[in-house]
């Protein structure tokens, strides 16, 4: 194997964080010990068990309603501004009365299911906008099964802006961002409190996400700092528009007004990544042979758009596997200070829709609740099978041999099925091929010679589910009549992928054994040998990769150039080519 580097009622748990959170504090009976996994699952089993994977996904498929979405975003718009710092005292305006309106959400669902939803808040100190003491609102199903001290996230922030960051007095009803990801995980909550899961689904909304992803940051740190486990993080920010504005923060958006209701985008590190290819496989396995409308999940080279956040981002950097869901299309960049800014986003203007013949009733909707509710199903369908599915194999490992690989992995569980993911280097985001094997250890041949490949692996239950898979490995191979592709030197420049690309492409350098050097350095040029960009390397053995954003040298389409220079001298040069 080769390394890749890769750039009571009230319980009160008190710490200071690196971001000036203090007090983090769980406020709800019992629901601490739910999330440590402290209890007895027989209190929370439903008097008609409901958990097979075939059950959850024809409810998540048949039970999200589009209109049970526009009730949510039709109730959130009528606390008028959501500012993370706004009015919390007020019944009908402000942060507060949107906080315990979605607590209340939670609670009439459970009522519906056995009181088996527990609703609670998190509580903690920061000041935003003014305002210094802060509440995420969040829910627990308990999981009934061997792993339910393991935690899957669905999590979407409620907090609103105008223009102004610290707005607390304008019209910031923020429907696309994020009213409609809240909706998304208040119907999650209604519809999949009906089942029993083997882990623990947490339900999340959080506050503070447009003034520094605050909310999420406290959760994930709670969960860091307790030592809860967390499985997976499925984060959804802007998910239910559909129409481009004059502005969008690529990737994605070909131009103003265009409209697409089909196509979602998948948002991850190079080291989560695997999260976003799992959601994608359980999307086309199980869900596409049954939906009317299908979509298609667009597994992006970037942790976000260019130049911006979200709230799976402080669970990455705590080592969970996150990653984000978004519209393909999006009403502007978010930078309502740029000039002309006319697009709905961080304005006063993202509002649920206009009223076009005069009756003071909206007839027009700038959320599409149809694609929303498709957006909602497969975020469920990948939080299910993340909750109902076998444990991950341990220790995968690669082995280059004559004319293949050798793998081997830890099972302890004794699955006695499994499916090896195959990608190679150039090949985009996704899967080229998966492979079913029944064997921990075996050999794998009738691969391309010299070919950079990447390989995983996940368990398959006697259900046909999958596991989450484990994380990459990279590796070539030889054979004994076309020897190692790489040139006899100590390493080498992989071409970028893709190629061509648009906003950003991902750069590599494999290093054969070590090297000794005191500067090194990818170096992107244009033509002309202008300089855009480098990226320093420490020239160790293994894939190194960095991912080059074009967008932001504000360079036109065209060829392009990058190198590998160590201590002052050009080792390799490749082209790539702009087409965006």
């Amino acid at each position: 194997m080769r390394p890749i580097f890769l750039f009571s009622f009230f319980i009160i748990l008190s710490w200071a964080t690196a971001s000036g959170q203090t007090a983090i504090t769980v406020v709800g009976p019992d629901v601490y010990d739910l999330l440590k996994g402290n209890y007895n699952p027989a209190d929370y089993m439903p008097s008609t068990l409901a958990n097979h994977p075939a059950d959850v996904i024809e409810g998540l498929a048949e039970g999200v309603s589009p209109d049970s979405l526009k009730a949510y975003l039709e109730a959130l718009s009528t606390f008028e501004n959501r500012n993370t710092g706004s009015d919390t005292l007020s019944e009908a305006f402000g942060i507060g009365a949107a906080r315990r309106w979605a607590y209340s959400q939670f609670a009439a669902f459970s009522t519906l299911n056995e009181g088996r939803l527990r609703p609670a808040y998190l509580q903690f100190g920061q000041d935003i906008c003014g305002m210094g003491q802060h509440r995420n609102i969040f829910a627990v199903l308990p999981g009934i099964g061997p792993h339910r001290d393991e935690l899957v996230i669905v999590e979407a922030h409620i907090d609103s802006r105008c223009e102004d960051g610290c707005d607390v007095g304008c019209q910031a009803h923020g429907m696309e961002d994020n009213g409609s990801g809240t909706a998304l995980v208040l119907e999650l909550a209604r519809v999949m409190s009906a089942y029993a899961f083997d882990r623990s689904l947490v339900f999340l909304i959080t506050i503070g996400e447009e003034q520094g992803l605050y909310g999420a940051n406290a959760f994930a740190e709670f969960c860091k700092n307790e030592s809860i486990p967390v499985r997976a993080v499925y984060n959804n920010d802007i998910v239910g528009g559909i129409i481009c504005g004059h502005t969008a923060s690529p990737p994605g958006c070909p131009g103003l007004n265009n409209v697409d209701s089909i196509n979602v985008r998948l948002f991850s590190s190079s080291g989560t990544r695997n999260l976003a290819r799992f959601a994608r496989l359980e999307y086309e396995e199980n869900l596409l042979p049954v939906v009317a409308v299908p979509s298609i999940l667009n597994i992006m080279s970037q942790e976000d758009r260019t130049g911006r956040g979200g709230d799976h981002i402080p669970f990455r950097q705590r080592g969970y596997q996150a990653m984000r869901f978004t519209s393909a299309n999006e009403h502007g960049d978010g930078n309502p200070d740029g000039p002309n800014y006319e697009d709905r986003q961080h304005s006063m203007a993202d509002v649920l829709g206009v009223d076009t013949d005069g009756d003071s009733v909206i007839d027009s909707f700038f959320v599409d609740f149809h694609y929303l509710a498709r957006n909602a199903v497969i975020n469920g369908n990948a939080a299910a099978m993340s909750a109902l599915g076998p444990v991950t194999p341990l220790q995968f490992k690669l082995e280059d041999i004559e004319g293949g690989f050798r793998y081997e992995f830890d099972d302890p569980d004794n699955y006695g099925l499994y499916r090896i993911g195959i990608r190679t280097f150039g090949s985009g985001n996704y899967f080229d091929t998966l492979l079913t094997v029944t064997q921990t250890a075996d050999s794998l041949f009738s691969l391309l010679p010299g070919t950079p490949y990447y390989l995983t692996v996940c368990s398959v239950d006697s259900n046909g589910i999958e596991s989450q898979f484990s994380n990459e490995v990279f590796d070539f191979f030889t054979t004994g009549t076309t020897g190692l592709s790489l040139p006899e030197k100590a390493a080498a420049l992989l071409q970028n992928r893709p190629n061509p690309f648009d906003e950003v492409t991902t750069l590599g350098v494999f290093v054969e054994r070590p090297i000794i050097h005191s500067e090194a350095y990818l170096l992107i040029t244009d033509t002309q040998g202008r300089e855009l960009a480098r990226y320093p390397l420490d020239l160790q053995p293994g894939l190194h990769e960095v991912v080059y954003n074009h967008w932001n040298q504000r360079q036109g389409r065209g060829l392009y150039y990058f190198s590998l220079v160590v201590d002052g001298q050009v080792f390799e040069t490749k082209a790539m080519i702009n087409a965006y």
